[in-house]
């Protein structure tokens, strides 16, 4: 499985260069902030029949966009959508996604199985807000690791972003190759994915408890049990109890992971870059 990946990379790698390289008047790429982005988005949602799998980082406008399309579709027998969507702020993305729950179809009814997988640091940014994703009706996961901005429609075509040295901009991608790449890139993220209501069980948890917090920074910052007891003014025995039910909590066996799953999670703040799998090698050549 991991060789497959590295091949499924390269190959992405290698046609995210080629879509590049080409001719501006047969390049299939697109700006974040042009004004067809929200309708390519879209277009390529309503012409949905089978599935939809979305990865969405949530902290650029591509997510933004992506979203308000993806949970705000009005899927018709036509195959065509309800008008061009701009990017939209997290508030508009928020009732989109309340009134269109409304109107989705489900997958046991013969709809389009929608699957939207994002990181607790779109959770934490609130774009969009768990709120909002609670109400979507499609099958959502969150994921630890970073992820790039991508979109597979009916695993016949993919919008993924073009890379870090090119983060306004979109590759949309119908290379068969590439895309059956894609999919097995987003299925690797969203098996080691949790659903969205265990996330959110976990970190509501951890995060109304204060000693919990305190654990969690001392835990990261490598402190002794001594120096952490002292520190939260509580006995030895007692701190060695909470770290216990942290790790419990977190499903690590070790301090350290601890400290790691914590950042990851989005309960701590990230102060570098945690090296990700699956869709998070995308597009970074």
């Amino acid at each position: 499985m991991e060789r497959a990946l590295l091949q499924a990379r390269e190959l992405i790698d290698s046609t995210m260069s080629l879509h590049r390289d080409r001719p501006a008047r047969d390049a299939l790429v697109i700006r974040a902030d042009d004004a067809e982005a929200g309708a390519t988005v879209a277009r390529l949602l309503g012409r949905a029949r089978h599935s939809i799998s979305a990865s969405l980082p949530g902290d650029g406008e591509q997510s933004q966009t992506v979203f308000a399309a993806l949970t705000g579709r009005r899927p018709e027998p036509t195959g065509r959508t309800a008008g061009p969507l701009a990017a939209v702020s997290s508030r508009g993305a928020d009732r989109v996604v309340v009134q269109a729950s409304r109107r989705a179809r489900t997958p046991e009814a013969g709809g389009v199985v929608v699957r939207l997988l994002c990181t607790p640091r779109a959770l934490s940014a609130g774009v969009p807000s768990a709120a909002a994703l609670r109400a979507a009706r499609c099958e959502i996961r969150v994921v630890d690791s970073e992820l790039r901005e991508a979109l597979i429609v009916d695993g016949r075509v993919a919008l993924i972003q073009s890379g870090p040295e090119h983060s306004d901009s979109a590759a949309i991608i119908k290379d068969t190759a590439s895309v059956r790449a894609l999919d097995l890139l987003f299925a690797g993220s969203w098996a080691n994915a949790r659903p969205l209501a265990e996330h959110l069980r976990l970190s509501e948890r951890l995060l109304r408890t204060p000693s919990a917090q305190r654990v969690l920074e001392r835990l990261r910052e490598g402190h002794t049990d001594d120096v952490a007891a002292r520190e939260l003014q509580v006995s030895l025995r007692t701190y060695r109890r909470y770290v216990a039910a942290v790790m419990k909590e977190l499903g690590v066996s070790s301090r350290f992971q601890a400290g790691v799953r914590a950042v990851e999670l989005g309960l701590l703040p990230r102060r570098g870059t945690v090296a990700g799998a699956g869709l998070s090698g995308v597009g970074r050549a």
